[in-house]
C-alpha cells in the first residue's frame, strides 16, 4: 500500500516512525506544511482551507489512503478532507479515542488530554470519549512544548519548569493523551512526571492500532520507501526526518 501522511509541520514524523516500526506500508509520502506552521493557533476556516490544499497536493500521487497526523486538522477538517479526497482519510483523534478506550479500565478513570489551543478548544477528544461513557476528563493546552521539541529540548530544567508550570496544580491522571504529534518526543519526561502507572496515548501507536482494526495487513515491508515534501525548506524537514527516524 502507498499512503500519504499530512502534518502542519514536522511533528507528524513521530507517526511515520510508528508506521515504519510496524512495517505496514510499501511507500509513505509525507507532506509537512512548514511554511504555515503552527496550525494550533489558527481559526477553524483557515485550518480547513489548508487541509483541503494538502489533499490537492496528494492528488499528484496514486495513494491508497491518507493519514492526518496533525491533531488540530483531525479535530477540525477531517470531514472536508474526506469529501475532497479520492481515497480514504484517517485522523489521529479518532484513533486516539479508540486507543484510550482500549487502554483505560473503568469509565471513572481520570484522563488528561494535552494539545494545542485549537485542538483543546475543539473538544474533539472529550466529545468522543464522553460518547463512550468517560466523564472524568480534563484538557490542557500545552503549546510551549511544540517549540521546545523543535529546539530539541527533550529533558533538563527548562522542560521540568514547563511541566511544573502546566501541571503542578493538577491531580495525577490515569491516562495521558498526547494530543499533538510533537509530544511523544518528550514522553519520557512526561512519564516520569506523572508516574509509571499513568498510561500514555501516543498518536502514532494509536493510528497503527486503528488501521490494524480497519484493514487486514498480509505483508510486512521492512524497507518502506519514504518521500518527504514541505511547503517551505524541505531540506530541513529531510534532515530532521533522518535524525528522528534513524533513516
Amino acid at each position: 500500500m502507498k499512503i500519504g501522511v499530512f502534518d502542519s509541520g514536522i511533528g507528524g514524523l513521530t507517526v511515520v516512525k510508528s508506521l515504519l516500526e510496524h512495517k505496514l506500508f510499501e511507500e509513505i509520502v509525507y507532506f509537512g506544511d512548514t511554511a504555515r506552521v503552527p496550525y494550533g493557533v489558527k481559526d477553524k476556516n483557515t485550518i480547513i482551507r489548508y487541509a483541503i490544499e494538502a489533499v490537492e497536493f496528494f492528488k499528484n500521487f496514486e495513494l491508497d489512503l491518507i493519514i492526518v497526523a496533525c491533531n488540530t486538522v483531525s479535530a477540525y477538517a477531517l470531514d472536508e478532507m474526506r469529501e475532497s479526497a479520492s481515497c480514504p482519510v484517517f485522523g489521529v483523534v479518532e484513533a486516539g479515542i479508540l486507543a484510550t478506550a482500549n487502554a483505560v479500565e473503568g469509565k471513572d478513570a481520570k484522563v488528561l488530554i494535552l494539545g494545542t489551543k485549537a485542538t483543546v478548544n475543539s473538544k474533539a477528544y472529550e466529545i468522543g470519549l464522553r460518547a463512550l461513557g468517560y466523564e472524568n476528563l480534563q484538557a490542557k493546552a500545552t503549546g510551549l512544548f511544540v517549540p521546545m521539541v523543535e529546539e530539541e529540548i527533550y529533558e533538563g530544567e527548562i522542560l521540568q519548569a514547563t511541566l511544573r508550570h502546566y501541571f503542578s496544580t493538577l491531580d495525577k491522571p490515569n491516562a495521558l493523551i498526547l494530543g499533538c504529534t510533537h509530544f511523544p518526543l518528550i514522553s519520557e519526561a512526561l512519564q516520569e512526571y506523572f508516574g509509571s502507572e499513568c498510561k500514555l496515548i501516543h498518536s502514532g501507536d494509536a493510528i497503527v492500532e486503528y488501521l490494524e482494526k480497519e484493514f487486514t495487513f498480509t505483508h510486512k515491508y521492512p524497507n518502506t520507501e519514504l518521500k518527504f515534501f514541505a511547503s517551505e525548506n524541505p531540506d530541513a524537514l529531510k534532515k530532521i526526518a533522518k535524525k528522528w527516524l534513524n533513516n
